[in-house]
């Protein structure tokens, strides 16, 4: 499956953004689908994850109660929306698409291209 991350920009703190990532290629409600991010000089982290249907979702606990992660099966796009932005979720975030549910980075075999989130303080 091939992943298009989009959305990504400046927002000052407090903001907020969605991201989205469209999904080509294979079928998407296959996957569960998942967003990581990486900030400079540090490694990459999970955010997000949701299964297969929707109906199950875990987050990291530095953007719980903040971001929403979502996925529309019949448009092939999972979403990720994020409020109450601080500098410190300033990073290139990725989404991903993995076989089982999980919040590896490793389990995800498919990964797209990145969108650079800068939170200005």
């Amino acid at each position: 499956v091939q992943l298009q991350a989009s959305g990504g920009g400046l927002v000052q703190a407090g903001g907020s953004l969605r991201l989205s990532c469209a999904a080509s290629g294979r079928t998407f409600s296959n996957y569960a689908m998942g967003w990581f991010r990486q900030a400079p000089g540090k490694e990459r982290e999970f955010v997000a994850v949701v299964s297969r249907s929707g109906a199950t979702k875990h987050y990291a606990d530095s953007v719980k109660g903040r971001f929403t992660i979502s996925r529309d099966n019949a448009k092939n796009t999972q979403y990720l929306q994020m409020n109450s932005l601080n500098p410190e979720d300033t990073a290139v975030y990725y989404c991903a698409a993995a076989d089982s549910y999980s919040t590896r980075a490793t389990l995800y075999g498919y990964w797209g291209q990145g969108t650079l989130v800068t939170v200005s303080s």
